[in-house]
């Protein structure tokens, strides 16, 4: 074997487009999360935007189904709007984030999931919201139900998926209520805003994951 073959072989493979977007993607998660445990509202604020629209580009190279793009990008829009403290801003975020879920909701379509868990779901639900109640400022408890409603479902339904968009589904119900708890004033975690940027961005990188895997066991079938 010459020298030029061996060198040749023992080069090492060239970063695909998705190998590299995850990296910038796993660089800009941390950056965020630790900006938030460390108060840097700067890094915060620089890394918080880039999220989304990575973990978007990476799915697509991997042939997203356009709903999960969306979805994600929408969730994007929810970012933005919620990195300003304006009430107009809180609602338009709750708002993007609710198409989102509807675009989850369209993408698990009718496949199956279990009855006992819609129930447990149904119970946080309720217990939650009657929790919360008291404590939201007044123009808010419609909104927030209403969109508790409509996540919870999105939470459920991610388990049509399979156990890993359902782990998806659970930790996007649990950022949302983080939120809300802290609406509603009551007593938080240390580094409240890392817990639910934490749990958030886990579940979307969840989410994505479980309806990658779906695609492509569902393309495997119909080749």
């Amino acid at each position: 074997m010459s020298a030029r073959t061996a060198g040749a072989t023992a080069a090492p493979p060239r970063p695909t487009v998705a190998s590299a977007l995850l990296l910038a993607l796993a660089l800009a998660v941390a950056v965020d999360l630790v900006s938030l445990l460390v108060g840097a509202e700067l890094g915060h604020r620089i890394a918080k935007p880039l999220l989304m629209p990575l973990l978007a580009a990476y799915a697509a190279t991997r042939g997203a189904p356009k709903l999960l793009l969306a979805a994600l990008l929408l969730g994007w829009g929810g970012d933005l709007f919620l990195l300003s403290d304006a009430d107009w801003a809180f609602l338009a975020g709750m708002g993007s984030f609710a198409a989102g879920h509807v675009c989850y909701l369209v993408l698990f379509g009718r496949r199956h999931t279990s009855v006992p868990l819609g129930i447990a779901y149904t119970v946080a639900l309720v217990g939650t919201v009657v929790l919360l109640w008291p404590d939201l400022p007044a123009e808010l408890r419609i909104p927030v139900a209403g969109y508790s409603l409509l996540l919870t479902a999105m939470a459920y339904r991610s388990s049509a998926l399979g156990l890993t968009a359902g782990a998806g589904g659970a930790l996007f119900l649990l950022s949302d209520t983080l939120i809300a708890t802290g609406v509603a004033a009551w007593p938080q975690l240390p580094a409240p805003d890392f817990w639910v940027m934490a749990t958030y961005i886990a579940a979307q990188c969840l989410l994505t994951a479980g309806a990658l895997k779906a695609e492509y066991g569902e393309r495997r079938t119909t080749d």
